[in-house]
């Protein structure tokens, strides 16, 4: 099945009443080129992580721009084993997209029907979700969306994922 694109998560947002706000700007790859490219866009600006333990269990953490993301620590907050990157195959078989692109959008690729078991943990930064209105990437690095707390939460449920919201700064230790 082909991945997702912004036209179709678009029309999957509206069709769940949430209004998001599109910001178009050249294809950043880190933190540092969307602190360059993207203006002044309020709310928390976020990163993905896409890691795998030894046993392929998947984890998807999103977390504010500024978090330094211990993996031990955050492979002991998600009960999961020690944790590194996943491939970029995987990251495409399971959400859709390329690095550079990781979005808490892309499970709108990897849906789950009711009952049926996720292929992944969705982790939120409990600092990240303090901003009323967040920022992602929406499929791609070209663009950045903004979105309610409330509506991204509403959107990852939607999807068949209960995210956890872990507080990385007491739960996890260095």
């Amino acid at each position: 099945m082909m991945p997702a694109t912004e036209s179709d998560l678009m029309q999957f947002l509206a069709s769940l009443g949430i209004t998001v706000t599109m910001h178009r700007h050249a294809p950043v790859f880190t933190v540092e080129d969307a602190r360059a490219h993207r203006g002044e866009i309020p709310g928390g600006h976020c990163k993905c992580l896409f890691v795998r333990d030894k046993k392929k269990r998947r984890l998807l953490a999103v977390v504010d721009e500024e978090r330094r993301v211990d993996l031990d620590g955050l492979a002991a907050a998600a009960g999961m084993g020690r944790m590194s990157f996943s491939s970029a195959d995987s990251l495409m078989d399971m959400l859709g997209v390329v690095p550079g692109s990781v979005t808490p959008f892309a499970l709108i690729n990897a849906r789950v029907a009711e009952g049926e078991e996720p292929p992944l943990l969705v982790v939120l930064d409990k600092a990240m979700m303090a901003h009323e209105l967040l920022n992602y990437h929406p499929l791609h690095n070209a663009a950045t969306v903004t979105i309610r707390r409330e509506d991204l939460v509403a959107f990852i449920r939607a999807c068949g994922f209960e995210p956890m919201i872990v507080d990385l700064d007491t739960e996890i230790t260095h």
